[in-house]
């Protein structure tokens, strides 16, 4: 798909559809700022069909009357401007934001039910966000609900498949350097929440570890970062106990993509670890079959780490390096599996009891972060995996579980998750968490009871990084089947955590 800005003339465009947003005025009829279409709304308003709502829509066709060439004309309504209230530590402004992002999700929906292929967006002149805030995140909502993956449909149904939009001008009246900025901005995001929702669509047997390592070759090429793929004899080499047990059980090879953004040396360096794991059975404490083909999706973590990648490659910021570290593996019941009572050695020494070997992402985790942290000696580390049922029981699928070490790490990425319509709970640390997952015949165990499952799976993670400031996103809930929003609605991967890394790195200080 094509998006792109246009200062033309947009009562002069032919093409399927042209869209305007409207705030809903109460009692008043909604205010659109061509004639003809606002008098189709008041029209629709009068008949009680539209009055603006949040996420309300107005689908008319204008040809043959003489007043606009398009073949249809959408309007979205926005709400009432004056609500927005803060929602749990996110600013009128965030709301508002999401709202946008929301309305162009609208946008590629509707687009998408009448197979509308040519779209013109009249952006708002709006007076809540800036010009710029306000075309970045209708731009990520276009972007975003228009996403399809329909890679291995080979045959359809004569009323089944949605259309594919194939472009979508940006009209404002100037193109001036903050509307092309907000553009790009809103567009580098979504086409990475894109990327990660390709990977994770993907089906087991056809992304591997190796196909980890290929995307991150790829991204080196392309954004001149270096690569470094650790194979399984190097993890032989270090003593990586934890990926290299999951493993176990596995044909295909694990791996362990680095990717090294650098600007310069006096810069601190921000290190970001997603959890790669391929496919999950639950090893020799095999999952039930009910679901299990979800399990696929138990890479989104390392999905949106190279997502982001994707991102900071186009943006390439100028005040931070960036280390992103993807272990990448499956977890199968093969004939030499990990057993539950096996005893592991992670990179540096620690030793684990493996008590469920359906605790396996914190294994690959921690060897993981072991392994960044002593090489690359972070300012910072943020690491995301599908880690833990409980966070759904926990929060459901609206909320990612943030849990942290350090109180300034975590409130920026507070922050960031709210700005990008991604939104993050907080949840304790403590010495009473972490003694139960304490071993009698090793250092720690993979699971400790069943009572705070997401907090003692962090615990756990919490034991290889030390004094570094770090924090852990459990994105279990919302990797898929995330809150359904118009740029969301797909049953399927989200692409959470891209936009959130992204944005993290944008206002990093």
């Amino acid at each position: 798909m094509k998006i792109t800005h246009t200062t033309q003339d947009m009562e002069k465009y032919k093409g399927d559809m042209i869209t305007y947003f409207v705030h809903q005025q109460g009692k008043k009829v909604p205010v659109c700022d061509n004639k003809f279409v606002q008098d189709t709304v008041k029209l629709a308003f009068k008949a009680g069909d539209f009055s603006g709502k949040e996420g309300e829509t107005l689908l008319f066709y204008p040809s043959g009357q003489g007043k606009l060439p398009a073949k249809r004309v959408l309007v979205i309504g926005l709400g009432k401007a004056e609500e927005g209230k803060s929602n749990n530590g996110a600013t009128p402004s965030d709301v508002w934001r999401d709202n946008y992002r929301r309305a162009g999700g609208k946008v590629s929906e509707t687009a998408r039910k009448t197979r509308t292929e040519k779209i013109l967006v009249v952006v708002p002149a709006s007076f809540i966000l800036d010009k710029q805030e306000t075309i970045e995140c209708i731009s990520e909502g276009l972007i975003l609900g228009a996403y399809q993956f329909r890679k291995y449909k080979k045959t359809k149904e004569e009323d089944e498949t949605p259309g594919t939009i194939k472009e979508i001008l940006l009209f404002t009246e100037k193109a001036n350097k903050a509307v092309l900025q907000g553009l790009n901005r809103g567009k580098n995001a979504a086409l990475a929440g894109c990327a990660a929702r390709d990977m994770a669509n993907e089906p087991g047997n056809v992304w591997t570890p190796t196909r980890f390592a290929e995307f991150g070759r790829k991204l080196a090429r392309t954004y001149n970062f270096t690569c470094k793929v650790l194979s399984k004899t190097d993890m032989l080499r270090f003593k990586m106990g934890g990926i290299l047990g999951v493993n176990s059980g596995s044909a295909q090879p694990p791996k362990m993509v680095i990717l090294e953004y650098r600007t310069a040396p006096r810069n601190p360096t921000l290190l970001l670890v997603g959890k790669g794991l391929t496919f999950d059975s639950g090893g020799i404490s095999l999952k039930p079959p009910k679901g299990m083909e979800e399990m696929k999706f138990d890479m989104c973590g390392g999905a949106a780490v190279l997502g982001a990648m994707q991102a900071i490659g186009e943006e390439k910021p100028k005040n931070i390096n960036i280390v992103a570290i993807v272990p990448a593996t499956e977890n199968l019941p093969g004939p030499s599996a990990l057993k539950p009572g096996d005893i592991i050695t992670i990179y540096g020494g620690k030793t684990i009891e493996v008590v469920n070997t359906d605790a396996e992402g914190r294994l690959i985790l921690a060897d993981a972060l072991a392994y960044g942290i002593k090489q690359y000696k972070p300012k910072a580390v943020v690491d995301l995996a599908t880690l833990t049922g409980a966070v759904i029981i926990g929060l459901g699928h609206h909320r990612t579980g943030l849990l942290s070490n350090d109180d300034e790490l975590a409130r920026k990425i507070l922050a960031a998750g709210d700005r990008c319509g991604e939104p993050l709970w907080r949840l304790p640390l403590g010495p009473e968490y972490s003694k139960q997952i304490k071993s009698k015949v090793a250092d720690i165990k993979n699971v400790g009871n069943r009572a705070a499952g997401t907090i003692t799976a962090a615990a756990f993670l919490q034991e290889f990084v030390g004094e570094t400031a770090w924090a852990h996103l459990d994105i279990a809930g919302t990797a898929y089947n995330f809150t359904d929003k118009p740029y969301t609605t797909q049953n399927g991967p989200s692409g959470i955590g891209v936009r959130t890394l992204l944005e993290l790195v944008r206002k990093w200080k």
